[in-house]
């Protein structure tokens, strides 16, 4: 029987955290698009007022603990609602440790933050060809939400709406 737990992540799991992002953008075929460093995700995870949070998923191994997956998360805020609620930045958990339930452990874990501070929501982004996530977010009680698209400004369409006057 395999040991784990969920947690809050520290300082020492920025390392892990850092190849689990890695190993997220290989599953979702974009190998080469992350650009975040591991000194970004300290600075960003544990600057005095932090405005990303991660919990991992850490399993014993024999070679002592083991950070084998992630959920990266930060504040929102409904206006409709009334009330903040958290974006599901990346959840991942490595493909070896899938069967153990440590992804519906870390999202029940956020639902748990949700629940003892108030929050209204917990929402995320999947790719539309991740068919496997799919099943298991409806699994959980999770749908889309029809109706809605992600948009995005890049770098340059940052750029050039900022030193726009109108």
């Amino acid at each position: 029987m395999t040991v784990w737990r969920v947690r809050p992540a520290t300082p020492d799991d920025v390392t892990a955290i850092d190849g689990l992002i890695r190993e997220l953008a290989e599953y979702e075929r974009e190998p080469d698009a992350v650009e975040a460093t591991p000194a970004d995700l300290h600075a960003a995870l544990f600057s005095p007022s932090p405005r990303l949070h991660c919990h991992v998923a850490e399993v014993d191994g024999r070679d002592g603990p083991a950070v084998v997956g992630m959920a990266l998360w930060f504040v929102t805020y409904s206006t409709w609602r009334g009330r903040h609620g958290i974006w599901l930045e990346d959840l991942f958990v490595s493909p070896t440790y899938r069967a153990l339930g440590l992804g519906r452990a870390l999202l029940s874990t956020l639902a748990r933050v949700c629940t003892e501070r108030g929050y209204a929501r917990l929402e995320w982004t999947v790719l539309d060809w991740n068919e496997p996530a799919h099943a298991f977010y409806r699994r959980i009680g999770a749908a889309p939400h029809e109706g809605w698209s992600t948009w995005r400004l890049g770098d340059d369409a940052i750029r050039q709406l900022a030193g726009s006057s109108s």
